[in-house]
């Protein structure tokens, strides 16, 4: 069943009814409706578990056995009442049976606190904290009208999840960190380069709404398709190919539903959006964790008792927050380079670390990381070049993170251990879309799938690179540098440091690029500036 049109309408209305209902903030509206998308649908896991506990002859108890204590009186069937059977908080009987302010009661305080005990009985409870925010009793009673026009329980994984990844692109502005959601395509892409394995375990640990996490499934499952049940669907306007798994055993099926996927998130609301999407996605057993990594360490008790790998993960996908700040005290030592705050540089040494030896990493970085001349900078991207194997470095254009921002940003392709001796960089002009303030509208030109081909044929490319006539023009969007040419630039990794240009070339620039590059080096004097306050007050308190 794929996302249909009419589908898309329905949620359109539903975000349109919040909006005009006086509910105008996109990611409170995502979360609530993730936690009533959740509260529909525990209901048919819950059946299936107890379908599949008699099949195996497993003793099961529904989560809608026994009796619930209410939590406010006015609730009760009759004066003096004061449980209720679980079985009246299934969707299917309050859902249909209450409106007004008898539904905005009885969901506030007996249905958040029935999810909010059943979370906090697994690993992580991702419905820590969580309230309901749409109290209006005329809105809250269309909306769940709306939401059982849905008809959620005869979508299969694939659709819910484009159902909630709709209602995610209605998120707009970056979080306070300066994390923002992240292009599907964009993701899919590094996906593709990274290519995830059966068996080897993924983590974001930034995780957003873990767009990087379902990418990886679906790249796994695509590649352990056997042809006949590859379909084609159109998501943003373009069409992708999806695959089913069909050759995994039952056996990996397990491993890819519980020791595969891993991520953290500094923000609740991202944390219940996280959980949401997977969840939707047949992946109800990853945890996303709320953790600032950049502010805590877990040792290796801590490790073993959530379950998390001990010596580091086979890949690495994230795009962690661009511009915030941690406040220098808190910032762990394991992370730390010099005295930086900057968010994207501690998150990039905290990668480099997490990475168990031989693991593979993609990582969205502002255009600053790769050329920034602080000591931070330099003394990152040495680490980064002489104690791992920088493989490739794409450049993207300018504008793909509108509306959220305008950063110029690349993606690090590394791999952890050994030592770089040479770079392909890869410069995307276009992406698909649209380079304008909203970035939503599909066009022809896309770099993409030629660079992502280039980089897999990076071997037959370095050949050619190697052949090339230095006095012809090099019209290929991708080329090479050796480490000794990037070693005596500072270790500088900006791809348009290297780029073979012509005399024309070099005199009739893209506006646009021009432009990108001095918008990155204002962040990284802002960034220096900052440095050198930080500097300054540490050497006046000595």
């Amino acid at each position: 069943m794929p996302l249909t049109p009419e589908i898309r309408q329905k949620i359109d209305q539903i975000r349109d009814y919040l909006y005009g209902g006086g509910y105008p903030d996109p990611m409170n509206n995502a979360e609530q409706l993730a936690f009533l998308f959740y509260f529909y649908l525990s209901e048919g896991q819950d059946r299936e578990a107890a379908a599949r506990a008699r099949i195996t002859k497993q003793e099961y108890i529904s989560i809608f056995d026994g009796d619930w204590e209410l939590k406010n009186p006015l609730n009760a069937p009759k004066e003096g009442t004061k449980t209720i059977p679980k079985e009246q908080l299934r969707w299917s009987v309050w859902a249909n049976a209450l409106s007004g302010e008898n539904l905005v009661r009885f969901v506030r305080d007996e249905v958040f606190p029935f999810y909010r005990e059943e979370a906090d009985r697994g690993a992580v409870n991702f419905m820590d904290g969580a309230r309901l925010g749409i109290d209006d009793p005329t809105v809250l009673t269309q909306i769940v009208n709306l939401i059982n026009e849905l008809h959620l329980d005869q979508a299969d994984a694939d659709t819910k999840g484009d159902m909630f990844e709709h209602v995610l692109k209605q998120i707009s502005q970056a979080g306070e960190l300066g994390q923002f959601r992240t292009p599907r395509h964009i993701i899919r892409a590094i996906v593709e380069i990274i290519d995830p394995q059966i068996g080897e375990t993924v983590y974001d640990p930034a995780a957003g709404t873990a767009g990087f996490l379902v990418a990886a499934y679906d790249h796994i499952r695509l590649a352990n398709s056997s042809p006949a049940t590859i379909e084609e669907v159109e998501l943003d306007s373009k069409t992708i190919k999806r695959g089913h798994g069909d050759k995994l055993s039952a056996a990996k099926w397990k491993i890819l539903a519980n020791r595969t996927f891993y991520g953290n998130d500094v923000d609740p609301k991202m944390v219940h959006l996280a959980t949401m999407n997977l969840t939707l996605r047949g992946l109800p057993n990853v945890h996303i964790r709320r953790r600032n990594v950049l502010t805590t360490t877990l040792d290796v008790q801590q490790q073993a008792d959530l379950g998390l790998p001990q010596d580091g993960y086979n890949t690495i996908l994230a795009n962690p927050p661009f511009s915030g700040r941690i406040d220098k005290d808190r910032v762990v030592d394991d992370v730390k380079v010099g005295t930086t705050t900057s968010t994207e540089i501690l998150f990039l040494k905290y990668m480099m670390d997490s990475l168990k030896e031989g693991g593979r990493c993609g990582v969205i970085v502002p255009e600053g990381v790769l050329f920034g001349s602080t000591g931070a900078h330099k003394e990152l991207r040495r680490q980064l070049l002489e104690n791992n194997t920088v493989e490739a470095v794409l450049s993207l254009p300018g504008g793909i993170f509108q509306p959220y921002s305008g950063v110029k940003t690349s993606v690090l392709l590394f791999q952890k251990g050994g030592n770089t001796k040479q770079v392909i960089f890869l410069h995307a002009d276009n992406d698909g879309y649209k380079l304008d303030a909203k970035h939503n509208t599909p066009i022809e030109e896309d770099d993409l799938p030629d660079l992502v081909a280039a980089y897999k044929d990076k071997e037959t490319n370095s050949k050619r690179w190697q052949k090339r006539e230095e006095d012809q023009v090099w019209t290929e969007k991708w080329w090479f540098a050796k480490i000794d040419e990037i070693k005596s630039n500072d270790y500088n990794l900006s791809a348009s440091r290297y780029r073979p240009l012509a005399q024309a070339q070099v005199e009739h620039r893209d506006p646009r690029e021009l432009l990108d590059e001095l918008a990155a080096i204002e962040t990284e004097i802002l960034e220096e500036i900052e440095e050198l306050k930080i500097s300054l007050n540490c050497a006046g308190t000595d």
